[in-house]
């Protein structure tokens, strides 16, 4: 015989039903509690890594707006980091415990990080595609029902679309120049297209997370869902652009009302979150370097902050 709910429990799931936010003062479950810490930090973990593909190019930005405005998104990506990190520790978890377990590879970030930038048509691939995606599968999260969460991600969205425009626009530029310019874009193209998709995560059928996530609110609509909504979104602008996607199987389907897309290969989406990726030990390392070489920047600001709290009790 199930137990009866608890009033704390009933409580949580009137307001859940009623599409109102849970906030870090309200009961929550353990296991809705765990579920975004894990989730959050992973969001968190993906936008600091993702740095590291464009901070790649911004020494060779080929004009001075490029670098500009490359500079720009980087460094919405670390405030992006930032925001999340916060979030997560309204659930009760320090920033520091989560980048200790992203160092020691307990925690992952997303498997599209994981790949080479080779060339500048890359910054563009990846602000259309790899950008293009996380608004597709974020938007939704402005809707999560964990109210800090959502509220992080009205402000990520936005800038977001600043940065799939900015890629958009550099494809734009590659594909109205030269041949050797626009068959740039073309095998940036190619080799993001594969990766994008599999950014929404598996398929629902092997998803272990998607449908109490759902139940809960936390997401709203499915990996399979948001895959399609992000290729009918993504072919008109590929066709623009006049670059083709590397997709033999890509048609529209009239009675669908969607676009058919091939088989990805998930199997090599399962090497690379296992750590097998062409760049998952390169960006692992370089971020754990970073953050030993740079723990006097830290231990200055608490001294400082140290100081400034001494002053204040002095005063």
């Amino acid at each position: 015989m199930t137990a009866a709910p608890t009033r704390d429990e009933t409580r949580f799931q009137e307001l859940i039903d009623r599409d109102e936010k849970i906030e870090p003062t309200d009961w929550m479950p353990d296991g809705y509690r765990k579920t975004l810490i894990r989730q959050i930090a992973q969001h968190a973990h993906s936008e600091v890594i993702g740095m590291q593909p464009e901070g790649n190019w911004i020494t060779r930005a080929p004009t001075l707006r490029r670098k500009a405005i490359l500079m720009a998104k980087v460094q919405d990506e670390a405030g992006h980091g930032l925001y999340l990190y916060s979030a997560a520790e309204t659930l009760g978890v320090s920033r520091h415990e989560l980048v200790d377990l992203l160092h020691q590879g307990k925690h992952k970030y997303s498997s599209i990080f994981n790949y080479p930038t080779l060339t500048w048509a890359d910054v563009g691939a990846i602000g259309w595609l790899v950008d293009g995606a996380a608004i597709t599968n974020q938007v939704m999260l402005t809707r999560c029902s964990y109210g800090p969460y959502a509220r992080a991600m009205v402000r990520i969205c936005k800038e977001e679309s600043f940065h799939q425009r900015q890629g958009y626009e550099i494809l734009l530029a590659l594909c109205r120049g030269t041949e050797e310019q626009k068959a740039m874009a073309q095998d940036a193209v190619n080799r993001w297209w594969w990766p994008a998709l599999m950014m929404f995560g598996p398929p629902d059928t092997d998803s272990t997370h998607t449908e109490q996530s759902m139940a809960w609110k936390i997401k709203r609509v499915s990996n399979d869902d948001l895959r399609q909504q992000f290729v009918d979104m993504t072919v008109p602008q590929a066709e623009y652009l006049g670059l083709t996607l590397p997709d033999p199987d890509l048609r529209w389907n009239e009675e669908r009302g969607h676009y058919d897309f091939g088989q990805i290969d998930w199997d090599e989406f399962w090497d690379v979150v296992k750590g097998n990726g062409p760049m998952n030990r390169e960006r692992l390392e370089h971020k754990v370097r970073a953050w030993e070489e740079n723990a006097w920047v830290r231990e200055a600001a608490l001294a400082y902050e140290a100081k400034q709290r001494q002053r204040k009790v002095a005063v």
